[in-house]
């Protein structure tokens, strides 16, 4: 794994329809691996077969409940786990929390909310795998960034990145090819309450694009994705 999109998320729902709408925005927000299920009995055996580094379990299951399930599991593996269900009786989340999963989330739920909370668990529960294989180079084109140092090296000399362009590059460089939202971005840089940044993202894409583009105006690199957010191109494809 080098970044959290590597990761294998197993999502148990008895809803067919929301097991598609899950999968489609989790692929659209770059998480390569996702496995569903159905049941409980479904659920053990795609464990068994690979296991994952994130469960999403719904509670009410036709042949079984998500909390029993968490625990059959869990007993298998230490793998993190956001509670999604109809029930948003404080009883059942501090029931479920207690058990040792680290979130819950109750339905109707913001998909955004969804995609951040999924975001933060595995950051948290990775943060030292991922440390450990940070990137600490980047190539774009015929500039060389330093991400150890800040440093862009091109044609034209060297230019210091500031340290919010520094921590939005790392967040795209670790990321390449894929869509990285606004919110991930605001909130890398800007925590919990980035709410309102959004102008002072665009301030900054532009500074970085300063000093990582030949054309700044004609982006090869850093990509907008109008709507969604920015992705770097892969390599290669300039």
């Amino acid at each position: 794994m080098t970044t959290i999109y590597d990761t294998c998320i197993l999502i148990v729902d008895d809803n067919p329809d929301l097991l598609d709408l899950l999968c489609e925005q989790l692929g659209s927000a770059g998480y390569k691996n996702i496995r569903t299920a159905r049941d409980c009995a479904r659920a053990k055996a795609a464990f068994a077969a690979r296991q994952p580094e994130l469960m999403i379990l719904d509670i009410n299951l036709p042949d079984g409940d998500g909390f029993t399930l968490f625990r059959t599991l869990r007993e298998k593996a230490d793998v993190p786990a956001l509670f999604l269900s109809a029930r948003d009786a404080d009883a059942d989340r501090l029931f479920g929390l207690g058990l040792g999963a680290d979130d819950y989330l109750t339905k109707p739920f913001l998909m955004q909310e969804l995609l951040l909370r999924v975001q933060h668990i595995l950051q948290r529960a990775y943060r030292a795998e991922l440390v450990k294989k940070r990137l600490t180079a980047l190539q774009l084109g015929e500039r060389r960034v330093d991400l150890n140092d800040a440093l862009v090296t091109g044609p034209e000399g060297t230019a210091a990145l500031t340290a919010t362009e520094l921590a939005l590059l790392r967040k795209l460089a670790e990321n390449r090819g894929h869509i990285v939202t606004y919110d991930v971005l605001c909130s890398t840089v800007w925590g919990a309450d980035y709410y309102g940044y959004e102008n002072s993202l665009n301030v900054h894409i532009r500074h970085l694009r300063e000093k990582l583009e030949p054309v700044p105006g004609r982006p090869q690199h850093l990509l907008t994705v109008r709507g969604i957010g920015y992705k770097l191109a892969k390599e290669g494809t300039v």
